[in-house]
């Protein structure tokens, strides 16, 4: 069962951001999916450092694209993405060390940030990096 489903109210207009924005979509609904399924400690800390993984990568594409065009924004931006590496670290460490479990109070959590930060933050970058001629 999908937590998040793609529309095209989640889109920014730049095709290599929600590109990765479907694929960090498709990877909550993954982990959402393991956790329902009871699936075992091992595939769930798999996808977890999948997870954490590609959304460094994600808000470095982001993060360059501010810094190369000055996006007013930059600054505010920079910190949410930093929050929420902080507490998806800190979420990681204690499922690695068995200290805490996948709930669904977590994966709402990554849902619904997701799906805040690019109806929020993310939308306001959309048309400024367009204007640069980011597609």
């Amino acid at each position: 069962m999908a937590l998040i489903q793609w529309t095209a109210a989640l889109s920014v207009n730049i095709a290599e951001i929600d590109n990765q924005h479907q694929h960090l979509v498709a990877m909550i609904n993954e982990l959402n999916d393991a956790m329902l399924q009871g699936r075992g400690k091992n595939v769930i800390g798999k996808i977890i450092s999948g997870l954490a993984s590609y959304t460094a990568t994600h808000f470095a594409t982001e993060e360059k694209y501010f810094d190369r065009f000055g996006f007013p924004e930059t600054a505010s931006h920079k910190q949410e993405h930093r929050d929420f590496t902080a507490r998806v670290s800190e979420f990681k460490k204690g499922f690695d060390e068995g200290r805490l479990g996948l709930s669904v109070s977590v994966m709402n959590f990554l849902g619904d940030w997701l799906r805040n930060h690019i109806k929020g933050s993310d939308k306001n970058y959309g048309p400024f990096l367009n204007s640069k001629g980011i597609k």
